[in-house]
């Protein structure tokens, strides 16, 4: 029995994920970072939303695509070329989604919308684009956290904290705050929301 085109281009993503060299440990198995990210985004989505619709899920599982590709290292140091490299990463990852739904056949306008969301656009207005921010945020919460706040100056990383925070949907700010963090992590997001 043939895919639905929404199991095609799972199927597509997840393949385009498993391309990532770097991997991490689950469970005792190695799996790619990327494909582990992925499927975090997912789980997440459904924590975060009774019934998501298709375009949803597709953007949820694309948001992170092949960013191995093109490393935050050949962008500038910064703010500016930060947010630069995430521009440009989200303008590939919603193109490509978009070229994978319309080989499975989905309309212009769920390719564009599914595209948008993933760029992120008409964040706090539309869901879909709130439901990627939130699942983004989560996963970095839930797996980046502790390793980045070692990294990063302290002063820097309460004005991080701050500013993921402000995206960050009610419900999802609700699971953030449930997530298991050690005791270092939870002090600083709790001084960052104080502030």
């Amino acid at each position: 029995m043939p895919l639905s085109p929404f199991d095609q281009v799972m199927a597509a993503l997840d393949a385009l994920h498993a391309r990532d060299l770097r991997h991490v440990s689950v469970e005792g198995e190695s799996v790619p970072k990327e494909l582990w990210h992925a499927g975090r985004m997912s789980a997440w989505l459904e924590k975060l939303h009774e019934h998501p619709d298709e375009r949803m899920r597709l953007a949820v599982r694309g948001q992170h695509l092949q960013r191995w590709e093109v490393p935050r290292s050949e962008y500038p140091e910064g703010r500016v070329g930060y947010l630069t490299w995430r521009r440009d990463q989200g303008q590939r990852a919603g193109a490509t989604t978009a070229a994978l739904m319309r080989e499975a056949g989905y309309d212009e306008a769920d390719a564009e919308a599914v595209a948008r969301m993933i760029r992120k656009q008409g964040l706090g207005r539309e869901a879909g684009s709130q439901a990627v921010e939130d699942c983004a945020c989560l996963v970095f919460l839930e797996g980046y956290f502790a390793d980045f706040s070692r990294q990063i100056d302290h002063d820097h990383l309460i004005r991080i904290v701050q500013m993921t925070w402000k995206k960050m949907s009610p419900r999802a700010h609700e699971l953030a705050l449930a997530l298991p963090m050690t005791d270092a992590a939870r002090s600083l997001v709790e001084e960052a929301l104080a502030g």
